[in-house]
């Protein structure tokens, strides 16, 4: 499993976790997305078990951010940087020769089947204070997670993105390892982007 080591420990991962790594640092909450435990109360807590990766990311929000959990994870992951668009084009362009589903034909089959999507990701269910993403493939299935909670202070709020990740065959795991780093990089990037508008 690929989980950063700062919180192995504390997420009692099964002796099964494939592999560990190091990235991702811990910052003062609310500057910068940091870090921190994937959550417990999750709906998407029974895949921390036996996935190949698993890491979350908070922010505390802004006061002025939007309350309906749609909307929020709307802002924080459908304005990505020119980077990142480029970046997916690339990607897209990739994986397509390798029979991995496109973002735009994720976005097209989910909208076809009647299922709403926040950038192209399908929603799988929604809650109050939680939205799940996700989509299945031949190579791998993953689960991402938005979800709010009560901000230590008790009076803000914290907004947790996090994503768990399995693999079906050494494709999925070779293309995981590969988009990591840029993975972690994006959820950082779309997360910061959000504290600062």
């Amino acid at each position: 499993m690929i989980v950063a080591r700062s919180i192995r420990e504390e997420i009692s991962l099964p002796p099964s976790s494939r592999t560990s790594s190091a990235s991702g640092s811990r910052r003062t909450p609310g500057s910068k997305a940091h870090l921190v435990m994937p959550p417990a109360e999750s709906a998407v807590v029974d895949w921390f078990v036996d996935a190949d990766l698993v890491d979350a990311y908070a922010v505390t929000l802004p006061d002025g951010a939007p309350r309906n959990i749609i909307d929020l994870a709307r802002e924080a992951l459908e304005r990505p940087p020119a980077w990142f668009r480029a970046l997916l084009r690339f990607r897209d362009a990739l994986v397509s020769v390798a029979g991995v589903k496109s973002s735009r034909r994720i976005r097209k089959e989910a909208e076809s089947g009647g299922v709403a999507t926040v950038a192209f990701f399908p929603v799988l269910a929604r809650s109050e204070r939680e939205l799940v993403l996700g989509e299945d493939d031949r190579h791998l299935d993953f689960r991402a997670s938005v979800l709010v909670r009560a901000a230590p202070d008790g009076v803000r709020r914290d907004l947790i993105l996090t994503t768990a990740v399995r693999c079906h065959n050494m494709p999925g795991r070779l293309y995981l390892m590969t988009i990591t780093p840029f993975h972690r990089l994006i959820v950082r990037s779309n997360l910061d982007r959000l504290l600062a508008r």
